[in-house]
């Protein structure tokens, strides 16, 4: 008996293997057409896939090289998938460009690839724009370590009497040392009042040093990198603010709801909470556990407005590189390490660690229990996809099917805890009783 061969689900598609110099292309999984991968190239290939009819094309997500044709090809009205390599990866025979854009083109017109999620235009501007204020904002960081090696060099241990030199008091203090300032009883007198009120002999102590000229060289260096950067920052800040605005243009004024900013580098965008609550529908996700207004924004820039582009939590948490990988052959199962990591999922991971200091009861003991039994690291993780969870049934189902799925989660965990010291009580002997019936 014969077997059953292959229906093709995309007749007309096409496959393109995308590279730094050319790009390969195959409308029919034997032939290949090469062009340059210039702009002039780019545009004869999409005029190539028009003139053979192409209705799909299926392609790499190869770093950066493939967003120029990815939107020109969009932009004449050819579907495009793009298409995550590890899917593809297997192929038969030896691998070469031609034979992945033979390959592309084949398994694509079977439906065997499934497209990656591109998010609309103007959220993939407001990634850009996210992401460019975040290398800023490591610059910064750089910047700040290379003045603290700077002052460590002349012996001026403020940084170990302040909490940040990049802070109010810091900077005046550099500014003033830059200008030619030695004294401490006067560069002491440029900290704030509250530092004054505890740390004034501390704070004179630290600022008693070596100046020496290449030292100092070194640090007028670095601050002006950091005030570069930091102007730089303010830049993306601008230009979010007007995407913000822009978004907005035609949505009405939300119910008012209480912002909540970050602690470290929060954007400086006017009204920044409302423009977000107004860009989620009205939705305030910020009310949830470990998530700022900050923090809120990166997750939008890279998850979208939509999370029901995701057809379950289970496949968010997954795409987000949360999910704990499995892997089964007969009877026999075992967890594999996951190596998938995504700028989404370090955001839930980032707000994860801050719930482990905070005063949210359930989710921060389900941290601490956690990581009593396999560490901190895993801890992290398990936490961040529990809010990821959250996030995504906050925005696909609301606040109330939130709340009560963390009520269910509080009482869950305090009928838990009682078990545990019921039995500990009666292995030493005790029996535990509630204060009413003591009182």
């Amino acid at each position: 008996m014969k077997g059953k061969t292959l229906s093709q689900i995309h007749p007309y598609a096409a496959g393109i293997d995308i590279g730094t110099e050319r790009n390969y292309v195959s409308v029919d999984g034997e032939t290949i057409k090469i062009f340059s991968s210039f702009t002039e190239g780019n545009i004869a290939l999409v005029k190539y896939l028009q003139e053979n009819k192409v209705k799909t094309v299926a392609m790499e997500s190869t770093g950066v090289l493939w967003i120029p044709l990815y939107d020109l090809i969009e932009e004449s009205g050819i579907e495009v998938y793009l298409v995550n390599s590890h899917y593809i990866k297997n192929i038969p025979s030896q691998k070469s460009d031609i034979k992945d854009a033979r390959w592309l083109q084949k398994t694509h017109s079977f439906g065997l690839l499934k497209k990656s999620i591109i998010p609309e235009d103007d959220i993939r501007e407001m990634r850009t724009y996210i992401r460019m204020r975040d290398n800023n904002i490591d610059a910064c960081s750089q910047q700040i370590q290379r003045m603290q090696k700077a002052f460590e060099l002349m012996n001026l241990k403020l940084h170990n009497v302040i909490s940040e030199i990049a802070g109010k008091s810091g900077i005046r203090i550099i500014e003033a040392i830059l200008s030619g300032e030695r004294n401490p009883d006067k560069l002491v007198g440029l900290c704030e009042k509250s530092i004054l009120k505890t740390k004034t002999d501390k704070v004179k102590a630290s600022l008693v040093g070596n100046y020496q000229k290449e030292y100092l060289f070194m640090l007028r260096q670095s601050y002006e990198l950091y005030k570069i950067f930091q102007e730089k920052i303010l830049e993306c800040d601008k230009e979010l603010e007007m995407l913000l605005k822009r978004m907005n243009k035609n949505i009405p004024e939300p119910p008012s709801t209480p912002d909540k900013p970050a602690r470290h580098n929060q954007p400086a965008i006017e009204d920044l909470h409302n423009n977000l609550v107004k860009i989620t529908d009205g939705k305030n996700a910020a009310i949830l556990p470990g998530l700022t207004d900050k923090s809120l924004l990166k997750l939008i820039a890279e998850v979208g407005r939509d999370l029901s582009i995701w057809e379950t939590e289970k496949d968010f948490v997954s795409w987000l590189g949360l999910a704990p990988r499995t892997a089964q052959s007969g009877k026999r199962k075992w967890r594999l390490k996951s190596r998938i990591t995504t700028h989404a999922g370090q955001i839930f991971r980032e707000s994860a660690m801050s719930i482990a200091n905070s005063k949210h009861l359930a989710l921060k003991g389900f941290y601490h229990r956690i990581k009593s039994k396999h560490g901190a690291k895993v801890a992290i993780k398990a936490t961040a996809r529990k809010l990821a969870v959250l996030f995504y049934r906050f925005m696909t189902k609301g606040l109330d099917y939130v709340e009560k799925g963390l009520n269910a989660y509080n009482e869950q965990y305090k009928k838990t805890t009682l078990r545990i010291l019921n039995k500990k009580a009666k292995n030493l002997g005790y029996i535990l009783l509630p204060v009413e019936e003591i009182a």
